[in-house]
């Protein structure tokens, strides 16, 4: 009998020692030279032009054993906005729009996080932008997540996608010629501090 007995406990034992120490929770920092943020919005009906918001901080709490435990808190600085054409980025960060000089960033942070299947999640949040703060929703796959090849760090990776009406955070200039809806893109990619041992 005791034999018998103890093989339940040596299985579980076996199954423990397969998982890996980082599969939950795990902090991870928010890699900004593999994070962007995508808006694009319709201009007059002629053309949708995007602008990227680089220079990405934050962090990412994800724990595969309880999603809904995970989080999300980001800091997007102004600076790295991006549209490719240097007298309408001026434009873009002046008082018309984002008057980055006095909110030099945009913030969000999760609210909550469900766990969809397939990979799939949806993240609300509270999105900040001028003061202005509006829930947002982030539909959202995760691409990926293991151990780094090049310095085996826990590394997760995500894609989301989210429509925001930009007149809700006081950048409503030329609504409704230029169209106040605004499709966001988001991809990221984060890594925890300690090696995968």
């Amino acid at each position: 009998m005791k034999p018998i007995l103890q093989r339940p406990l040596l299985a579980a034992m076996l199954t423990l020692a397969v998982v890996p120490a980082w599969a939950a929770p795990v902090e991870y920092k928010i890699d900004p030279t593999h994070t962007d943020v995508i808006a694009q919005w319709n201009h007059l009906g002629f053309s949708n032009p995007t602008a990227h918001f680089g220079q990405v901080e934050g962090t990412i709490v994800y724990d595969a054993d309880d999603v809904a435990s995970s989080s999300v808190q980001v800091t997007i600085p102004l600076s790295g906005l991006n549209s490719h054409v240097a007298r309408f980025d001026a434009h873009l960060r002046n008082a018309d729009f984002f008057d980055a000089d006095l909110f030099p960033v945009a913030t969000f942070r999760s609210t909550a996080v469900e766990d969809l299947g397939g990979g799939r999640l949806k993240v609300t949040g509270e999105l900040t932008i001028k003061d202005n703060t509006r829930v947002v929703v982030l539909d959202t796959v995760l691409n990926k997540v293991g151990p780094h090849p090049r310095n085996n760090r826990p590394t997760i990776g995500f894609d989301a996608t989210a429509t925001l009406l930009r007149s809700e955070f006081g950048l409503g200039r030329s609504v409704p010629a230029v169209s106040d809806e605004v499709k966001l893109r988001i991809t990221t990619e984060a890594q925890a501090e300690a090696p995968q041992n």
